[in-house]
């Protein structure tokens, strides 16, 4: 009887190791998928800018055809545009900071 005791005592304290073994590899894994989840949100941030990027050029690369084809109307545009995002950059810095 004795030994049956503490044979069923070892394998609860075997159990109670092998929890918390399993509770750690847990929290291993649950810690890897969260960082592959971040990195996965700054690669994305990184295709918006390109992205981003790329369009900006494409448009300033028409802002400078349109400004050199001489069109004074459209040249004044391009400078009340111009003024427009200074001055809402601008409100936005002095709104933030």
């Amino acid at each position: 009887m004795s030994e049956a005791y503490e044979r069923e005592r070892q394998n609860d304290s075997r159990l109670d190791e092998l929890a918390s073994k399993v509770t750690a590899l847990r929290g291993v894994t649950i810690d890897i998928y969260d960082n592959a989840r971040d990195q996965e949100v700054i690669d994305q941030t990184s295709e918006t800018f390109s992205s981003f990027s790329t369009t900006l050029k494409g448009s300033a690369t028409r802002l400078t055809r349109m400004a050199a084809s001489g069109n004074k109307v459209a040249v004044l545009k391009l400078a009340g545009i111009l003024v427009a995002i200074v001055v809402v950059l601008y409100w936005i810095w002095h709104l933030i900071f």
